[in-house]
């Protein structure tokens, strides 16, 4: 079992923040494919995760709900823990600029903070 940790930034969660704006339905299978991901990390596979194209360390866990598709961006930080970044609804077939950047961002202050 791998363990979870929700990005914390200035005392707010920006992907439970998101989650709690969902229709309850949405956001259970949202939590679904994070108790997923918890259970069997990177075994979980193709197509509920996937490596970010043109990053290092970026992953996102994916979710399809009715006509819309979720994504949580997320890294694995060390043995056994991933942190969940950023979360949006993905409108375009390729990942948004802006999307990763904002999940870049996150991941640099969170390695900033572990120092």
């Amino acid at each position: 079992m791998y363990e979870i940790e929700y990005y914390k930034e200035k005392e707010r969660f920006p992907v439970l923040e998101f989650m709690k704006q969902l229709p309850p339905k949405t956001m259970a299978k949202l939590l679904r494919n994070i108790d997923l991901l918890e259970n069997n990390g990177f075994h979980l596979g193709f197509p509920f995760i996937s490596r970010i194209t043109g990053t290092d360390e970026l992953w996102e866990l994916r979710t399809k709900h009715t006509q819309n598709i979720y994504r949580v961006i997320f890294f694995h930080y060390r043995q056994g823990l991933f942190v969940l970044l950023h979360a949006f609804i993905k409108k375009t077939a390729k990942i948004p600029e802006r999307e990763i950047e904002i999940a870049l961002n996150r991941l640099n202050r969170y390695k900033e903070g572990r120092k």
